[in-house]
């Protein structure tokens, strides 16, 4: 109803309206647990997010998980916080924190078949969508580069031989077996390697031309 709110779920506190967005959105067919206020009396529902597709200002589609309520704007509460230093670092990290685990979450659905792989864009997506953010400002603009920095460093970690998270798989199976693995080995190892990361390359520029032509 109109006024409630929401204090928690599935046991976690939400600060804000955008904090419960935040949570939802990627839960889509999934239960959840919520807690709200309602005239100073809680109460817990269990609801079920619904998968539907939506799309952001400038028409990219996207899938996520809707519950069917916005904020009330007639009593929105904003909030302007600003961090020193050492709350700002605090506070980058667990943003960060956010975007590995939301990636993983993405990946792992896609790996399962929950969440479907067209969401995965190549250089030409990465392109558009930077010109479309940097009308929106200099911040925006830092913000994409942030997360941007951030998915191709859990990329570059992957235990993928060619990539950094490979030669950390090579150097652990080293450590496990006592010695290293034979030259043929390794080398068949980034020929595998190497193979995987140029289909998926094909595969998320062929997305990008997917969304790109199929708009117009």
């Amino acid at each position: 109803q109109t006024g409630d709110v929401f204090v928690s779920i599935d046991g976690r506190r939400m600060k804000s309206f955008a904090t419960v967005q935040r949570y939802v959105s990627p839960r889509a067919d999934r239960e959840i647990e919520a807690t709200l206020s309602r005239n100073g009396t809680e109460y817990t529902v269990t609801i079920m997010p619904e998968r539907l597709e939506t799309e952001d200002r400038f028409g990219n589609k996207m899938e996520q998980g809707i519950i069917g309520i916005t904020s009330d704007p007639d009593n929105a509460q904003f909030q302007e916080i600003e961090y020193g230093p050492v709350s700002a670092i605090v506070e980058a990290h667990k943003e960060t924190g956010y975007i590995i685990a939301r990636t993983g979450s993405y990946l792992y659905g896609v790996i399962t078949g929950r969440e479907r792989a067209d969401q995965i864009g190549g250089p030409i997506r990465v392109a558009q969508v930077s010109g479309q953010v940097a009308t929106l400002g200099f911040v925006a603009l830092l913000n994409l580069a942030a997360i941007l920095s951030i998915s191709i460093g859990l990329l570059n970690l992957l235990p993928i031989p060619v990539l950094d998270g490979g030669h950390l798989l090579f150097y652990a199976i080293e450590a496990v077996r006592g010695r290293p693995l034979s030259r043929s080995s390794m080398e068949y190892g980034y020929r595998f390697g190497f193979a995987l990361l140029i289909a998926l390359m094909v595969f998320a520029t062929w997305n990008d031309l997917i969304q790109l032509f199929g708009r117009t």
